[in-house]
């Protein structure tokens, strides 16, 4: 061998590092004309070209891209902004990569809000829109929203009146239609979280009235929601008897949830509240309830008194009762934030796993 000029003699040997392309005839193919390749090239050559591309800026620059986006793959340990895909590890048994394309168990979380933060939105939403439609209403259509069939004098109009002209009357259906949905995903936890304080009870007796009360809180509250939608879209001055009816279920279905909820919770707490939270909620709902009470008690009389009798400022006490009454029915849905301070509302793909029997939204009446 020649060793001044560095080269190796073409019928040398030279070591090639084999790889199984066995079920691959292409890669095969191109393994062959590879090793041809390397046969012919000089050996110092070669290495020289491999340490150059070694040292490479770009080089170091394609390996640093690739670790950074390793890093930044939301599964990833070091990311900073929290785990957000689970990989539960549904791989092959050689470790070769995810048995197939769409087979991956990772949990894929879309979209996450605090439940306390949809609480707030469902009372500031409307009792906001209720107050711009008072002021513009007041200042801008004073004859429209003070005039009754007994036309009487009057100073405080009615929420069917300031919320039945326009245009408030699309500002307000636009913000119960916006808080429709939260009241509805509101009801349904709540009847799965009644169910799980069911199975810490002792008594039979005990679990089984609670159960009852249970559908009965939760339909109670459907009705509740739906009765406030008809009372919103339909309007006093277009359909005024319908409107009438219809405000009397919400009324009716208001008040019978605030009982029927009290009746259940002292079912499900018969040692009293457990925590603060949940004692201060407790609290909270009574007062309402007794406040909504009162107020309706006042409501039914001075309406008789305006409708009967026509007296001057009865329809304003009249008024003055309803806004009362749909405050603290506002606030008596608002103690969810005790009930549930930590909680959050969660949509995420491949959550079947964690499903359970007790947390469906079904309409089946058990």
């Amino acid at each position: 061998m020649d060793v001044t000029d560095g080269r190796v003699p073409p019928d040398a040997p030279v070591p090639v590092q084999t790889t199984n392309t066995q079920h691959d005839p292409k890669c095969s193919h191109m393994a062959q004309q590879d090793l041809h390749h390397q046969h012919h090239q000089p050996h110092q050559q070669r290495t020289l070209m491999e340490n150059a591309h070694a040292s490479l800026p770009g080089a170091i620059q394609r390996k640093s891209r690739t670790n950074d986006r390793s890093k930044e793959r939301p599964g990833h340990a070091d990311s900073p902004t929290g785990t957000r895909e689970v990989d539960t590890g549904h791989y092959g048994d050689d470790g070769g990569g995810p048995k197939g394309k769409g087979s991956s168990d990772k949990l894929v979380v879309h979209l996450i809000i605090g439940f306390r933060d949809i609480c707030v939105f469902t009372l500031v939403l409307p009792l906001g829109t209720l107050f711009v439609c008072f002021v513009s209403a007041y200042v801008f259509q004073p004859e429209e929203i003070h005039e009754t069939h007994c036309r009487v004098y009057n100073i405080i109009p009615s929420i069917s009146a300031i919320t039945g002209v326009s245009p408030q009357r699309y500002l307000w259906r636009v913000s119960i239609a916006l808080h429709i949905g939260p009241r509805f995903i509101i009801a349904f936890v709540y009847r799965n979280w009644y169910r799980a304080m069911v199975a810490s009870l002792n008594d039979p007796g005990r679990m089984s009235k609670a159960c009852r009360m249970i559908n009965i809180v939760y339909w109670l509250n459907l009705v509740e929601i739906s009765a406030l939608c008809g009372v919103t879209y339909i309007s006093n001055k277009e359909n005024y008897p319908l409107h009438e009816k219809v405000f009397i279920i919400f009324m009716t279905t208001s008040l019978s949830y605030m009982l029927a909820t009290l009746k259940l919770l002292k079912l499900l707490q018969p040692d009293g509240p457990q925590t603060p939270n949940e004692e201060s909620s407790l609290r909270y709902k009574q007062a309402f309830f007794a406040l909504s009470i009162a107020s309706t008690v006042g409501l039914i009389l001075f309406f008789l008194k305006h409708r009967f009798l026509c007296q001057d400022l009865a329809f304003s006490w009249f008024a003055l009762c309803e806004y009362i009454v749909a405050s603290a029915n506002m606030g008596f849905h608002c103690t969810t934030m005790l009930d549930f301070p930590t909680e959050h509302f969660l949509i995420a793909k491949n959550a079947k796993q964690y499903k359970k029997q007790q947390t469906s939204l079904g309409w089946k009446l058990d």
